[in-house]
């Protein structure tokens, strides 16, 4: 079965440009030097799964035409990463007129924090009746959604562990320092892999664009992006010097691939 990746956001959790910034990249010209903070959508089987709803959500759909989503799944609690939960109020009402509610998926500490930050949503004594639609599921390492398979990927983001996810041919990794050696073989055969790229200069928490291309050689996919991109990397520049294999992704990229295998 054939997918559609949507690069949502390819920025860090400041986005670029960032606020109060004049540097090279945040004066930029060039539309790929503008990235929202990071998200990605699949549309398969005429169905739309989010990952990450992050704050920058409301004008991403708008820019992508994002008509329908029917599940979220959620890497880690940062803010960056959750803070536009509450835009999804518009997508959740036709589950609701449906009979059900928009499926959240999280680990454990995710779903704390969510909980705890949009207690309104949850909370079943709400009169609210235009309050987010939506309902929170524990996140399984093989989780079956609409004919595809995600498998969710642990990685090291500093001393936290966060998730990845497999599927099909694909895989995005956003925000980590580091792929745990039990990680790998859940990377093997790749067509299209995503990785968390800040900058050039090593980070106590996210993966620097030379550990990147490291990594990327390492794993051996067909393909790379590099996303979760700060300021420091300018899109045309960087690019330039990285292996034809290798780019650096931007937001609005769209990419088409396999899901099931």
């Amino acid at each position: 079965m054939r997918a559609t990746l949507t690069v949502l956001g390819s920025g860090t959790s400041m986005g670029v440009p960032t606020v109060g910034c004049d540097c090279e990249v945040c004066t930029s010209s060039d539309p790929h030097d503008r990235r929202t903070r990071p998200s990605i959508f699949l549309d398969f089987n005429d169905r739309g799964v989010l990952i990450d709803s992050g704050p920058d959500f409301r004008e991403q759909a708008i820019r992508e035409r994002i008509r329908r989503v029917d599940a979220v799944l959620y890497t880690h609690a940062h803010a960056d990463h959750i803070l536009g939960l509450d835009d999804l109020r518009p997508l959740s009402f036709a589950h609701k007129r449906n009979g059900s509610l928009l499926p959240l998926y999280a680990d454990q500490h995710t779903a704390s924090v969510v909980a705890r930050m949009f207690g309104y949503a949850f909370d079943p004594r709400s009169t609210y009746s235009t309050r987010p639609q939506v309902e929170l599921h524990p996140l399984p390492e093989r989780l079956e959604l609409f004919g595809a398979t995600f498998v969710s990927v642990p990685l090291a983001h500093g001393d936290s562990t966060v998730l990845g996810f497999r599927f099909g041919d694909a895989a995005y990794l956003t925000d980590f320092s580091d792929i745990p050696q039990s990680s790998l073989p859940l990377l093997e055969d790749l067509d299209i892999l995503f990785l968390d790229a800040l900058r050039r200069k090593p980070h106590p928490t996210h993966s620097s664009l030379d550990n990147s291309v490291r990594l990327v050689e390492l794993i051996k996919p067909k393909s790379a992006f590099f996303t979760h991109m700060s300021h420091d990397l300018k899109h045309a520049e960087t690019n330039a010097a990285l292996p034809e294999h290798i780019r650096l992704s931007h937001d609005g990229l769209k990419l088409h691939f396999e899901i099931t295998r």
